[in-house]
């Protein structure tokens, strides 16, 4: 299992200048609590299942099998 950035610059470059802005948060939430900061509990989750493979929900990680 391997976790990557997203390959697309301006896609990274975009997700991280909302983090930036939402002080670490997840820029596609719109709550700051502690399950949405980066990287958030659904990422986590999906990180832990052996099936999962894919990206997380704002498309900044991809976890790969």
């Amino acid at each position: 299992m391997r976790i990557l950035v997203n390959q697309d610059p301006e896609t990274v470059a975009r997700i991280r200048k909302g983090l930036a802005a939402k002080e670490g948060y997840c820029p596609c939430r719109l709550q700051k609590i502690e399950d949405n900061y980066c990287m958030c509990r659904e990422f986590r989750e999906q990180i832990a299942d052996p099936e999962f493979e894919g990206y997380c929900h704002c498309k900044l990680y991809y976890k790969e099998k």
